[in-house]
């Protein structure tokens, strides 16, 4: 039995529907171990809910369009307007897959490898730093991976560090990723989905079972591929689909967070 769980990118990975909002966070730089000055979108949550400090911090991995897309701004900020602080990390560097849709002669693998190289080498580095800038001492950190970003979450689920581990459509995942986590596991998963098919999702709950891992599997009909980040809202199922899915992972997130 093959040990690949979530596939590699398909073509919905890189087709979306921008939405509509003012985004609230700012624009920082982290720079981590090795002198690179990583771009990483940061969003609070309201004065009156963070009086004493970040308490509850979500780490946000992206799809391939980045955590400086509209989209992923404003769950960002969703995430922020519940009490979270949220910190985005560009493993793009500025150079997100959507400045190439419909550009002539754009490689995709090329970009990919470029990208998939970039954030290999970042995020442990950064995730050091953001841990050293916050403490762990009465803090309790959360992950979330969408698409391209979910094996990042899921490694930080089997670290230690993570309260609650959150993955949306994902790819790229194996089966050691589901054996070593250690964080409760919540999966947003599409009816329809080329990288994270029907029979991978029931090999990924078989094996949290046999872990006998807490887990949770969303699962919405209606939809495809995408649709936590770029479900197009003009369209009810989608819009319903993307909305109660951020909202699940909101309560998911709160049920493992400190007091």
């Amino acid at each position: 039995m093959t040990s690949v769980i979530a596939h590699p990118p398909c073509d919905l990975c890189f087709q979306t529907v921008q939405h509509t909002g003012t985004p609230v966070g700012e624009a920082i730089t982290i720079t981590i171990a090795d002198g690179t000055e990583v771009p990483t979108y940061l969003s609070g949550p309201p004065v009156s809910t963070d009086a004493t400090g970040p308490k509850n911090i979500i780490l946000y991995f992206s799809d391939v369009f980045g955590p400086f897309y509209i989209n992923s701004q404003l769950i960002q900020d969703y995430f922020a307007s519940h009490g979270f602080t949220v910190l985005g990390i560009d493993y793009f560097n500025g150079d997100p897959v959507g400045g190439h849709l419909g550009q002539p002669g754009f490689d995709r693998a090329t970009w990919r490898d470029k990208a998939l190289k970039q954030a290999i080498a970042w995020v442990p580095q950064w995730v050091e730093v953001v841990k050293a800038r916050y403490g762990t001492e009465g803090v309790r950190y959360h992950a979330v991976g969408y698409c391209f970003g979910a094996p990042y979450s899921l490694e930080l689920a089997g670290s230690g560090l993570l309260a609650s581990a959150v993955v949306a459509h994902p790819t790229n995942l194996q089966e050691h990723h589901f054996r070593a986590a250690k964080a409760p596991l919540l999966f947003g998963c599409a009816e329809t989905d080329q990288a994270f098919p029907p029979e991978s999702r029931r090999r990924a709950e078989d094996i949290l079972v046999e872990m006998k891992a807490p887990y949770y599997f969303q699962i919405f009909s209606g939809v495809s591929h995408g649709f936590a980040t770029r479900g197009d809202p003009s369209v009810d199922s989608e819009r319903w689909a993307k909305e109660e899915c951020a909202r699940g992972m909101v309560e998911w997130f709160k049920r493992f967070s400190s007091s």
